[in-house]
């Protein structure tokens, strides 16, 4: 093991800033390792209290224990942010509040204190950059606020490139343009609340043909496939706009080989003002301290093991469906959901099934259907890339979000994507028409958006429960015989690039050496 005073003092900082979403936070724990590794700097994590615990538990999984001395530089500082409510489930103006508080005595020398463990976070140089989630508009503004040198304010985009084109990119790249001034000017017109009028203009469609780098054309109702169970987006999304035209560059968790089109398509964009992006994907930690410290962040962990390798003797490798929608994300239909594991049940596939999402709840009935069954497991929270990595599992049915797909890419497993929004629909188009390695669900869409005809297809789902049950039954048939073992092939292709990333020549390698250059040395 190295010791502390064995590594040179660092001269240069880094922060790094996520909301509470998981899919946004998890990533950056392996970008630290990443980062320090590469080089010896300090990170500051500013958290969440409700997640402090998990980020903890990541970066102990990506940090071995001759890298102890290197975790002694990432402080993770979690901040008072109170809670989660259907206006704002991630805490975003809290959040940003704290962060402002607790970084203007970071800048200024003063200790900061921990609200999750407690700890004193002792001063040391002030950061020179941060990464931070890209819509934290408030943040940037605090940054640039009590910064007493420059500072690099990076957006942390953690999900799919092609979601920033048609949403953000100006009209002269096929994207929407700003639609800022359109919401300022009918918020002062007719005085209704700002978080109403950007919540209808930022999610109106037309019906026009969206065309971006990437992903097969598509209408604009159908980045929208599924209602929200929350609300509060689009004002975030109109500060997404406000963060893109402010930062200094961009950070990309994706990976090259999964969506080249779309990074080129930003490079270019960005290049324009002269900013950089920089793409870092695939960031997961491997090995067997990564599996050990996820098992230790779900309580069923135990249960968990013992079930895949049980099923792994009954039914044999590639038998078991993992499902899960994310920490967010959970149908305003779920009965869609029950018929679905009731196709599951009948064709007798074993499954587990993760339901982190604070908006979704397994109903007595459906427990103790699955009990009786024999063959499924449910779980609050799962280790998911420890599920993904066993010879058991043969197909991950996934919301389509970034973290997921990179970690069922990475893994090998093919997937059955059912996207609700944000990057999840384009995930699940490009996955399943252009590079063949999912499958997409139609009939689990809602309205008002979900049961509009597909442009690739001309077809619009039924919507009905019996529909979603003849979908699925259609669907597992498929990917349990030779159209999946071709799905399966593709993504072991796809996967070999993927890692391939990290390599001394690989792409994420060199972006990673190109930002820590720009670091004071």
């Amino acid at each position: 093991m190295t010791p502390r005073d064995a590594i040179p003092e660092p001269t240069a900082h880094v922060a790094f800033m996520a909301l509470e979403a998981w899919g946004h936070t998890r990533s950056l724990c392996t970008l630290a390792l990443k980062l320090v590794q590469t080089r010896p700097l300090y990170i500051t994590f500013f958290t969440s209290p409700n997640i402090a615990e998990r980020v903890e538990s990541e970066l102990s999984r990506s940090f071995g224990p001759e890298q102890q001395a290197l975790r002694t530089l990432v402080r993770v500082a979690a901040m008072e942010v109170g809670k989660a409510t259907p206006v704002d489930p991630l805490q975003f103006q809290k959040f940003n509040q704290s962060f402002a508080e607790t970084y203007e005595k970071l800048v200024n020398g003063e200790s900061i204190t921990c609200a999750y463990s407690g700890k004193e976070i002792k001063p040391v140089v002030a950061p020179d950059a941060i990464i931070m989630d890209f819509f934290c508009v408030p943040g940037l503004e605090a940054v640039r606020k009590f910064s007493r040198k420059p500072v690099k304010v990076l957006a942390w985009m953690s999900g799919q490139a092609a979601y920033i084109l048609h949403p953000y990119a100006p009209v002269s790249r096929g994207g929407r343009g700003d639609f800022r001034p359109r919401i300022m000017e009918e918020v002062a017109k007719t005085g209704r609340p700002i978080e109403e009028v950007s919540e209808e203009i930022m999610h109106e469609v037309t019906g026009a043909i969206v065309r971006t780098p990437g992903l097969p054309p598509m209408y604009d109702y159908e980045f929208a496939p599924q209602q929200r169970p929350f609300k509060g987006v689009g004002i975030l999304m109109m500060l997404m706009h406000s963060f893109i035209d402010q930062c200094d560059a961009i950070v990309l968790s994706t990976a090259e080989p999964y969506e080249a089109e779309a990074i080129a398509e930003i490079k270019a964009w960005f290049a324009e003002t002269s900013r950089e992006v920089y793409t870092f994907g695939p960031l997961l930690p491997f090995g067997q301290k990564a599996i050990e410290g996820e098992q230790r962040q779900s309580e069923k962990s135990a249960e968990i093991a013992k079930f895949m390798q049980t099923t792994l003797e009954s039914h044999g490798p590639k038998s078991l469906l993992y499902i899960s929608f994310g920490s967010v994300f959970w149908s305003v239909q779920p009965e869609k959901i029950w018929a679905f594991l009731d196709v599951v049940m009948e064709k007798k596939i074993p499954f587990i099934m993760s339901n982190a999402s604070p908006f979704g709840t397994v109903p007595d009935e459906v427990v103790a259907k699955v009990k009786a069954y024999g063959h499924g497991l449910l779980s609050k929270w799962s280790p998911q890339q420890t599920i993904l990595a066993h010879p058991v599992t043969g197909w991950f049915v996934t919301h389509g979000g970034q973290n997921s797909i990179v970690e069922s890419i990475t893994l090998g497993v093919p997937m059955i994507c059912w996207p609700f929004s944000a990057d999840q629909p384009g995930n699940a188009a490009r996955l399943s028409s252009i590079l063949d390695v999912a499958y997409e669900l139609l009939e689990v869409r809602t309205p008002p958006h979900g049961f509009k005809p597909l442009y690739r297809s001309g077809k619009a789902p039924v919507g009905t429960v019996e529909a979603v049950r003849e979908e699925a039954r259609l669907v597992l048939d498929k990917a349990f015989g030779e159209d999946g073992a071709k799905k399966r092939a593709n993504i072991e292709t796809l996967r070999r690039a993927v890692l391939k990333t990290w390599d001394a020549d690989g792409p994420a390698r060199h972006d990673l050496e190109r930002f820590i250059a720009t670091l004071p040395s």
